[in-house]
């Protein structure tokens, strides 16, 4: 039989090794533990960190169909072209049987496939706060140390579940397009508020310039964000999106960047404890009589919700 990397069991420190030298087998192998959640896991992203911080992350959210996933592949070219290596982590709404990713973004893409400067996975959002989970910033970092210096994210296109990827990224791109609502509609989306760049995506449709001059007045006059037209599918305004990218990251480098990895690094934090504390609680649920005693009384209706969640995280604050 034909052993291939996938197929036998390396140490970790092995794999690490072969992430730092670029080698794609090691990145898949990585990432696929990094979505595991285990133990495997932190011991990767202890070996990995101090090497990590030298990519920068861009973000791309909007509605479903707002033409996100053509647009980053032709980001992906344009770059390409620039002389940067690229990697593509597609957050994909998760199957609620397997928990495993939709892989529809990564058809898209597939002409880029073949390209060793070119990295795509498709990733599952997993439910997620925000659909971010610790594997999506941990398999940045394994992108970032195996020398992709642009890393593209592009989230689910969930209405709220986009407004959490501006945490992660240097830069978020916001599209949109007429086919799917108005700028009221938009706003509603709650997404005016976290683009750096916001995109008019199928510009030669109609409604695009109303659709434009509404999101530059209401959107991104007095705020410091850029709005632009595209044509995704011929690459029209593609350049002076990328344009746009680099003009903010050098902004943002040079002014207050330092602040906003800090920002992110507490809320990276914040996630992680929430998540180990979920997960404490959940186990003494399963396990403590007083636990259940608990939750028998607000079945008897004899305490309400908040006061029992308050008993019962005030104890494991306590006995912990």
């Amino acid at each position: 039989m034909f052993l291939t990397p996938y197929s036998i069991t390396l140490p970790l420190a092995s794999i690490v090794d072969a992430i730092l030298k670029g080698e794609r087998w090691a990145i898949a192998k990585a990432i696929s533990i990094l979505e595991d959640d285990g133990v495997q896991a932190r011991e990767i992203v202890g070996m990995i960190f101090k090497h990590s911080g030298n990519a920068r992350v861009i973000g791309v959210t909007g509605p479903a169909g707002a033409g996100k996933s053509t647009l980053v592949g032709k980001m992906i070219g344009a770059y390409r072209a620039r002389g940067f290596k690229v990697g593509v982590l597609a957050v994909d709404p998760s199957s609620s049987i397997s928990g495993g990713a939709i892989l529809g973004d990564r058809v898209r893409m597939q002409e880029h496939a073949l390209d060793d400067g070119t990295y795509i996975r498709s990733m599952a959002s997993r439910g997620a706060s925000g659909g971010v989970s610790s594997a999506l910033r941990d398999a940045i970092r394994v992108l970032d140390v195996a020398g992709f210096n642009r890393i593209i994210v592009e989230s689910v296109g969930a209405g709220q579940l986009d407004v959490k990827i501006s945490s992660i990224v240097d830069v978020t791109i916001v599209v949109l397009n007429p086919q799917t609502g108005d700028s009221i509609q938009a706003i509603k989306a709650g997404l005016t508020e976290v683009g750096d760049i916001y995109v008019v995506n199928k510009a030669d449709i109609q409604g695009a310039n109303t659709l434009y001059n509404d999101i530059k007045s209401l959107v991104v006059d007095g705020r410091d964000a850029i709005a632009l037209k595209t044509v995704a599918v011929t690459g029209k305004g593609v350049d002076e999106l990328i344009d746009a990218v680099e003009h903010t990251l050098s902004k943002k480098l040079s002014n207050g960047y330092k602040e906003m990895v800090r920002k992110r690094v507490e809320s990276e934090l914040m996630d992680i404890m929430l998540s180990m504390l979920s997960k404490v609680v959940q186990e003494r649920i399963k396990r403590e009589d007083e636990e259940h005693r608990i939750i028998e009384k607000v079945l008897n209706k004899e305490m309400d919700p908040y006061n029992a969640a308050e008993r019962i995280v005030a104890k494991v604050i306590r006995d912990e």
